[in-house]
Order: C-alpha cells, then sequence, then structure tokens
C-alpha cells in the first residue's frame, strides 16, 4: 500500500505542477499578445491619422480668379437664356459681394 500512495502522491504532484507551468505560460502569452494588440491599434491610429492629414496643396487658389471664373460661367447662362437679366444681376452682385 506505500507503494500505491507514493505513486498517487508522485502524480498528484506532477499533475499539480504542470499546471502552474500551464497556467504561468498562458498567462504571459496572453500578456504578449495584450501588449501586441495595443501596438497594433497604435501604428493603425497613426496610419488613420496619416491617411487623413491636409496634404498640401499648393499656394491657396486666388479669390479673384475664381470670381471672375464664375462670373463667365454666369455670363454664358445668361447668353444661352438659362438666366434672365433679374437673375444674373442678382447672382453677379452675390459673387462680387462675398
Amino acid at each position: 500500500m506505500p507503494g500505491l500512495l507514493r505513486g498517487l502522491a508522485r502524480t498528484a504532484a506532477i499533475a499539480g505542477t504542470a499546471t502552474a507551468v500551464s497556467n504561468r505560460v498562458s498567462r504571459r502569452q496572453a500578456g504578449r499578445w495584450a501588449r501586441h494588440d495595443v501596438q497594433q491599434q497604435q501604428v493603425d491610429a497613426q496610419e488613420q491619422q496619416q491617411a487623413y492629414a491636409p496634404q498640401d496643396a499648393g499656394p491657396p487658389p486666388n479669390d479673384m480668379d475664381d470670381k471672375l471664373a464664375q462670373l463667365e460661367r454666369l455670363g454664358k447662362l445668361k447668353e444661352q437664356g438659362v438666366l434672365s437679366d433679374a437673375e444674373f444681376a442678382e447672382q453677379k452682385q452675390r459673387i462680387l459681394g462675398s
């Protein structure tokens, strides 16, 4: 009987040690994956910021050039009969007033 108890005790000790080691390895690996996930989220956030960052579009457009282009289009619409004289004057005043 003492041999049987010794065998059971040894098996219990080995099983307990294996469980403890397994749990420690699992926790360590979970911690590594968590750190990896945090780092990946930071990288993704930086990539998104760079993707949505305003690009250097060069010098701002000349406001007067924009107004002249709008007036030319407005004049063409009036010539085509799309706009009446009153509508043309109103839109021209709006463009020049802005």
